[in-house]
């Protein structure tokens, strides 16, 4: 099972190392960080190397795909290079998946045309330009497609995949092993949760706070 992940800079470092921490245990599984070109990607604000080991080029075929978000993906929406390789992977690809602000990536190459999506909550209003329906949970699958909400949810949905891959056994084994039991020390982890004046305050400073992640 080949499971190609894109890196780029500028990109969430968690959006892909999350996933890639759950799925590589995942029977079988050969994981592939893809880029534009091979090598070294900076992550976030530059302070993390992450390394592309083969070119979009290399990877015309993969079984599961993952798009992360981040800064970065902004640049990604008009790319053509990573959109033509986006439809020739999902071609034949058995899930096609995001991360964060990765599903707006995955809307502009023209994937998400009709479906149920998520994204960051700060950029979910941004999914209807691109055809996709906007939907507020952490990890929604429609079809082959899967998207995750922002950041650390691409734990929980690779953890997700991994249940419809190759069951709860599987799953919970992993999950065990990671020992992912989420205890933070507020409950504020989403704008439904959130203190109202801090949700009205990122909402407010959404280019800022979308630039950080």
């Amino acid at each position: 099972m080949r499971i190609a992940i894109l890196l780029f800079d500028q990109m969430a470092a968690l959006d892909a190392i999350g996933p890639y921490e759950v799925l590589r245990y995942v029977q079988d599984a050969e994981v592939v960080f893809v880029g534009k070109e091979k090598g070294e990607v900076r992550a976030g604000a530059g302070t993390l190397g992450l390394i592309a080991d083969a070119t979009l080029a290399e990877v015309p075929e993969a079984d599961i795909v993952v798009v992360p978000g981040g800064p970065g993906q902004v640049r990604l929406m008009t790319d053509d290079d990573v959109h033509a390789w986006l439809r020739q992977v999902d071609r034949t690809s058995t899930w096609t998946a995001s991360v964060c602000t990765g599903s707006l990536v995955l809307a502009a190459a023209g994937l998400l045309t009709g479906r149920k999506a998520t994204s960051h909550w700060l950029a979910l209003d941004q999914l209807p330009a691109f055809g996709a329906v906007p939907t507020e949970q952490r990890v929604v699958f429609d079809d082959k497609y899967v998207t995750a909400a922002g950041v650390s949810a691409g734990i929980d949905m690779a953890l997700a995949l991994t249940n419809r891959i190759a069951g709860d056994g599987a799953a919970q084994a992993i999950q065990l092993g990671l020992e992912y039991d989420p205890q933070p020390p507020h409950d504020a982890g989403s704008p439904a949760k959130a203190p109202a004046q801090l949700v009205a305050t990122m909402r407010e400073n959404s280019r800022f706070f979308l630039q950080e992640i």
